[in-house]
């Protein structure tokens, strides 16, 4: 007669004592507990909670090598996106199991939503941290309902009414190479690709490519149909560079060619101070914990935004994503 498996006394509650639920924490009764095999009692867990709480971080259980990490963010009944469109130089570890975003330790990447620059983006996002850094490397994180009721009124209509207008120039030194954002190196790949998300595409006489694309600057949930912040203007906006870098720039290269910058839909410019409003309410909202390796954060990509801080020694964090929607 074959036995059955107890349930595992998983300890669930807030990670922060200081209020609110994100993130949750589901830890393991003991060490070794292994977090692929409990999976199936985990994902009735991430129906029952995720939606109101936006992330679970799961912390004490063994979780192995990339392939098991990516079983497991597998698991949760949709398949792994590929990472087009991208923004950001990040590496293939193994089928849709990224490296997070690879650059240097002493900068800081800012609260953002996944892909929120485009029309289409995750709803699932997982991060493993299978080696923590020696000090810092946090990815904190921040609840976007939170972050859409504070937001000044004001900033809602300006940024609602028009959308916002996502210009990039890619290579030429200065930024991802097309041929890396889009996964090929044919023209006519990219060309396809553009026209179905409704990307302006140009090829400019250097060999170089220029996409538009008009987006949202705010969303709505499907499943919870609550509001949320969802864009990146604060991070594409030239704004965002520090005052010398943004010189020396601005003294190569043109501002329509920018590696990225952001307007209104209507191609008008985005007030700074408007975005430095907005970073602001982000800095507010910033949930930061410690990592320890071994943890495997979740997150719904909508209702949860995240962020990188600076950190020094070796820091090894992938990435998972899943459950692809637009808002074509």
């Amino acid at each position: 007669m074959s036995s059955v498996a107890s349930p595992l006394p998983l300890s669930i509650q807030p990670l922060l004592s200081s209020g609110g639920s994100l993130p949750l924490l589901v830890q393991a009764p003991e060490a070794g507990v292994d977090l692929l095999e409990a999976l199936g009692q985990i994902r009735p867990l991430v129906d029952n909670h995720l939606l109101k709480a936006g992330g679970i971080l799961f912390r004490g259980f063994a979780v192995g090598d990339a392939e098991r990490f990516r079983a497991f963010a597998g698991g949760f009944g949709h398949g792994l996106l590929n990472y087009e469109f991208g923004s950001t130089p990040r590496s293939n570890v193994t089928q849709g199991v990224y490296t997070s975003t690879e650059y240097p330790a002493h900068q800081r990447i800012p609260l953002h939503n996944e892909q929120a620059y485009t029309r289409e983006w995750p709803m699932k996002i997982w991060f493993y941290s299978m080696l923590a850094a020696e000090t810092g490397g946090e990815t904190p994180i921040a609840d976007s309902r939170e972050i859409f009721r504070r937001i000044a009124p004001r900033i809602h209509e300006r940024f609602t009414r028009h959308g916002l207008m996502y210009v990039r120039n890619f290579g030429n030194g200065l930024d991802v190479p097309w041929e890396q954002v889009f996964n090929s190196d044919d023209p006519k790949v990219v060309e396809a690709y553009c026209a179905r998300q409704g990307i302006s595409c140009e090829w400019k006489d250097d060999g170089e490519l220029r996409t538009r694309q008009t987006c949202q600057a705010v969303a709505r949930h499907p499943r919870t149909f609550e509001d949320v912040w969802f864009n990146q203007a604060h991070l594409f906006h030239i704004s965002n560079l520090a005052a010398d870098i943004r010189e020396n720039l601005l003294d190569i290269v043109d501002e329509e060619d920018l590696p990225r910058n952001v307007y209104y839909g209507d191609g008008s410019p985005i007030e700074d101070s408007l975005l430095d409003e907005v970073r602001g309410v982000l800095d507010e909202c910033a949930i930061s914990f410690a990592w320890h390796s071994g943890d495997v954060l979740m997150l719904d990509n909508m209702l949860a935004a995240h962020a990188r801080s600076t950190f020094t020694g070796k820091r090894k964090v992938i990435v998972a994503m899943a459950e692809g929607h637009g808002s074509f």
